[in-house]
């Protein structure tokens, strides 16, 4: 039985596996109550306020002694994860409304909200003889980005209109042949790209997890 590996999805669809899975997660949630006291009354009756951002820990192992190249070629890609990203559609340079990617992390069917790396502690542990560093830990805190449905294990297109299936993007495959092979309607396309929040629909990442939502629930797609 194959061992299956984790992996960071980055907003823009790019995937990041995790060479070694981690051994523990840790998922924080905590929602605002507000109170007030009244006299007489032995405690207050408490008033909702909304819920936090949750955030989940964890710690990730990379490691390149066995071919001796230097294990910053995947650090890096985690670091960049925490630089502003040009790219996104959201990027202004005149307004300043630039921001790092959102992410989410997959495993199994463990699923993550998506989520700003808050904090990234790295700490090389395994050097060569010459220096090069080959063994890392990467110690790190996402911050829940937005509402997205519910988290920690769960169905991995939670945040979609009453979703039934999903589908992992095969090399070569677009949004319009996805549509097509699952709704019989290459125009769907936009139904998938809306649910999953893809801005390209022709720069879908190869073994990217998509939600296939109902097109009833989600108003047709069309």
């Amino acid at each position: 039985m194959s061992v299956e590996k984790a992996f960071l999805q980055t907003e823009r669809g790019d995937r990041i596996p995790c060479l070694f899975n981690p051994s523990e997660l840790e998922i924080s949630a905590r929602t605002e109550w507000r109170g007030r006291l009244v006299p007489g009354r032995n405690a207050p009756e408490l008033e909702f306020g909304g819920g936090r951002s949750g955030s989940l820990r964890l710690t990730l192992t990379f490691d390149t002694s066995a071919d001796g190249t230097a294990v910053t070629k995947h650090t890096s890609k985690l670091l960049e994860l925490m630089q502003v990203d040009a790219k996104l559609p959201s990027h202004d340079a005149a307004r300043n409304t630039g921001r790092p990617g959102w992410v989410k992390f997959h495993w199994g069917d463990l699923h993550s909200f998506s989520a700003v790396i808050e904090q990234l502690d790295l700490t090389f542990t395994f050097f060569s003889s010459g220096g090069t560093p080959l063994r890392a830990r990467a110690a790190m805190v996402l911050r829940q980005f937005k509402e997205d449905g519910r988290w920690g294990p769960q169905n991995p297109t939670s945040g979609t209109p009453l979703p039934h299936r999903t589908h992992q993007v095969r090399r070569g495959e677009t949004l319009d042949r996805i549509a097509a092979a699952h709704y019989g309607d290459a125009k769907r396309w936009r139904l998938i790209a809306q649910a999953n929040g893809i801005t390209n629909p022709m720069d879908v990442a190869p073994g990217t997890v998509l939600a296939l939502p109902d097109p009833k629930e989600a108003g047709g797609g069309r």
